[in-house]
Order: structure tokens, then sequence, then C-alpha cells
């Protein structure tokens, strides 16, 4: 894949939560002790979580922080460097735990990035009422390697890393489990599914990109042939061609940016490389994380003062981004995209004459001490066995969003899964904005794969609510702006 994200990984961290208009009250609410000792044996029940949980070998606590009916635990595991050498080397992973109640289902989150370190709830874990792990990429800092072996840094080493941590906390979250992330976490959730089939009981996948073959990005270039309107479309692409138009007067005023704040261009190459790499952003950017009707805020490219596209530029893809500083901490999401995940290039017949570089492969965005090589046949395999193989898959996408252009699919020997787009969302889309039969029923399956599902859904899915009620903490959405890079 290739980048155009727009937000900070905040907002990555926490796509699929919650919404306060659909969020509803408990259908059924959990009344287990917030210790987390219901149904454990006489010996278990008299111990505290925390001591359950740091009895595990390799598990360290960093730090516990109140919530109220939680516990949460920020804690690092000890994982191999390379599953099928445990012996060449350990590294310590960071993972949260945001307990309820060991007689609850488990939710397992990923970003496939950095984990928040605040107490939050990605929508499924509302929706079963239940507890939540979320893990930390292999080789984002912290959870990096001290000397590290970018050729360990892959889909299924990720996935065992899931695995190691599942099988650890199955003895003490026994109910049943399913795994979430949004985005590069989506992917992140099939593809553990796809190494580990037995380990969850459901997996629900938010805006998943699938770049099957990555030579092959027309998918892309219908999408936005098509997205929103012919007047919002011909406004987008012309600040984004005013933006190179006007590339002499605005690298001045980008030159000044970086030297105040101390910005290099060492590995996308040059500024006038960054420059054009944010400016290429734009479009996609925009459907990315915003709507339609934010359409009207785009200027007028043929009056717009140069001040007014550098702000709309800025606001939309970010200058900062494609600086050494940008994009540090995002090298292992660039290193994946040039090995096994893929990075989409679009055509882009409005800048013809203009741009000088088109889209940039991932290569360019990482540092050159780094070695690549691309395995085509990765993203070949995973395609091949969601379509063959999926069991108990939700897969949800927003209608606006381009990375949607690629979706995964299901074939024939798929059983009780689902792909569903959310009407004029973006990458944000998730189950509450789905319309209401589609919304009944993905909700209904999920609390059936927690095997909570009230008695008056299983008689009427269209029934199905979120059994936690809305909790303007947890469920918060936090928007953060910070740099263009990937799904």
């Amino acid at each position: 894949m290739r980048k155009a994200l727009r937000w900070l990984l905040s907002f990555v961290v926490l796509i699929g939560t919650v919404s306060a208009a659909s969020a509803a009250t408990a259908a059924e609410p959990a009344t287990g002790n917030t210790t987390g000792n219901t149904g454990s044996t006489s010996a278990e029940a008299s111990a505290d979580i925390k001591d359950r949980i740091l009895a595990i070998p390799g598990m360290t606590l960093v730090e516990e922080k109140p919530y109220p009916g939680y516990r949460f635990f920020v804690l690092t595991y000890t994982q191999p460097v390379d599953h099928r050498r445990p012996s060449a080397g350990t590294f310590q992973q960071r993972i949260t735990l945001l307990h309820k109640d060991v007689t609850r289902p488990t939710v397992f989150f990923t970003s496939g990035y950095h984990v928040n370190t605040n107490p939050r709830r990605s929508e499924p874990t509302a929706i079963v009422d239940g507890n939540q792990v979320s893990m930390e990429y292999r080789f984002f800092t912290p959870s990096r390697p001290q000397s590290a072996d970018w050729s360990k840094l892959n889909i299924w080493q990720a996935a065992t890393d899931q695995h190691r941590i599942f099988t650890a906390l199955k003895k003490i979250y026994t109910k049943k489990w399913i795994s979430t992330g949004g985005s590069k976490g989506g992917m992140t959730a099939t593809y553990y599914e796809r190494f580990y089939p037995r380990d969850m009981d459901g997996v629900v996948a938010y805006v998943a990109p699938n770049d099957v073959v990555n030579k092959e990005d027309a998918a892309y270039d219908r999408f936005f042939e098509k997205v929103g309107t012919q007047e919002c479309r011909d406004r987008l692409n012309a600040v984004q061609r005013e933006a190179l138009v006007r590339r002499e007067p605005l690298q001045a005023k980008y030159a000044q940016y970086a030297a105040d704040n101390g910005y290099t261009f060492t590995t996308v190459g040059s500024l006038d490389k960054a420059y054009e790499a944010v400016v290429l952003d734009y479009v996609w950017a925009f459907w990315q994380y915003s709507l339609l009707a934010d359409c009207e805020a785009v200027p007028a490219a043929a009056t717009a003062t140069d001040q007014e596209i550098w702000d709309s530029v800025d606001a939309i893809s970010g200058f900062s981004f494609y600086t050494d500083q940008g994009l540090d901490p995002y090298t292992p999401y660039y290193y994946q995209a040039g090995t096994e995940l893929g990075s989409p290039s679009i055509k882009l017949p409005h800048l013809a004459g203009l741009s000088r570089y088109g889209y940039q492969p991932p290569r360019n965005f990482v540092p050159a001490s780094i070695p690549m090589k691309a395995k085509p046949q990765a993203m070949r395999d995973v395609d091949s066995w969601v379509r063959h193989n999926a069991r108990r898959m939700l897969f949800v996408y927003g209608e606006n969003d381009p990375w949607g252009a690629e979706p995964f699919r299901l074939g024939k020997g798929a059983r009780d899964s689902y792909v569903y787009a959310a009407p004029g969302a973006n990458h944000g889309a998730n189950v509450a904005g789905l319309v209401p039969a589609e919304r009944a029923h993905a909700t209904a399956r999920i609390l059936a794969w927690a095997g909570v599902a009230p008695a008056a859904v299983q008689t009427d899915p269209k029934r199905a609510k979120p059994l936690a009620p809305f909790d303007k903490r947890l469920d918060k959405r936090e928007v953060e702006r910070a740099q263009t890079l990937r799904p």
C-alpha cells in the first residue's frame, strides 16, 4: 500500500470505536465483578487479576491506570525476534489490557502501528461489553529489537506475536475471543486469522486494503473518477494542480518552514521530492478522512493566494510528513509496504507535465541502509485464503474511502462471513455507520461469535445493539492532525 493517511495514529488506533449517536444502552448489562475472579478455581479466586497476569512468564507491568468499571494495564511481553529461532534473541513488545471481567469475552485489537497507552475501547469491545487486549506491532518503537534485523518484520512473525499473546492470556480469559483492527490493523487481524485460524472465534476487520497484485492499480483510478461529485473532484484536482504550478514560491515557503523547524530530507532525497509527495497525497487524503460536505472549505484554485493553497495542502496532507523527522516513526510501515503489503500508484492526468516523480515507491521513504526485497506472493496467499476459507469474518468499508477500492472479497468457500460498506463514509467507517439492516445483522453476528447474544437477539437479529452503554472517554475517537502515509 502506499500512503495518504492524514491523521495521527491515535485515530487509526481507534478506528471502529462506537459513536455517540449510535451507541445504545446495554441490552443485557454485564454484572460480573471487575476483579476478574468469577468462575476461577479457589486458588485463582484468591489472586488479584494483576497478579494473575504478571504470573505469566515474560509479562511485565509498566503501569496501571485507574478507570471506573475496569482496570487498565500497560504491559510488556517478551517475544522472540524470530519465532522460527526463539534462541536468536528477544524484544519487549508493548501491549495494553482493558480488563472488565474474566467472565466476559475478550477483543484482541491492533492498529498495526503503535499502541495507545490510555484506556480506549474499540467498537467490537463495546458491542460485546468485554475485555480488550491491544498489541503494538513489532518494530514500532519501543517494540523494536535493539539490533533490528528487518527481515524479521513480516506478517507471519507479527501474527505469531499475536498467537503467543493470545495463548498466554487465554488461560485467564477463557471465554470467546474476537480479533479486530482498523486499516492496517484490519489487515493485521486478517493475516492473523489466515495463519492461526483456530485462535479467534470471530474477526471484525475495518477498512482493510487488499492490494493483491501490486502492479495492477486500475481500481484506484476508477475510484477517483467517480467518488463524490464532479464539482468536488474538479475543485480538489485544481488545488492539487495549482500547488505544482506554483512550485517555486511554495517551495520557498517550504524551505523556510523546514529551516524554522529543523526538518531535513535525507531519506526522501530532496525537498523537491518531499514537496511533490505531499502535494500528490492531497486528493487521496481528502477522501480518506474528509466527507463530501467538507469540499465547501476547499479554496477555488484560480483565485486563491499562495498562502491559501499552502494552508489547504498542509491541512489535508501535512508538509511535515516527508521530512526525516516525519518519516522516521513509520519506517516499519513503509518497509512492509515495499516488501509484502503493496503500495498503490494512481494515474494523475490532470497533473500531466507538472509531476516530476509520480507516486514514489515505499523504497524512497525507508533509509537506504535498510535492505528491502519484494515478496508479492504474500498478499496473493492471504487473498486466496480469505476467499476460500473465511469463517466468521466481517469486513467493513467506507463508500468514499480510497483504500476500499481494493477490498477483501469472499468466495464460495467462505462461511458466516460478510463484506459491508457504510454509505458516504470515509476511512473511519464502522458498524454503526452501516444501513440499519446491515448494522443490526453485523452487530448480531458479533454478539453471537462472542457468545453473548441475548435471547431476544437470537430470536430477532434486528434487535441487536451494543451491550455496553456509550462512554465518552473510552469510546472517544481522538483525531489529531498528523502526517500522511498509510492505511
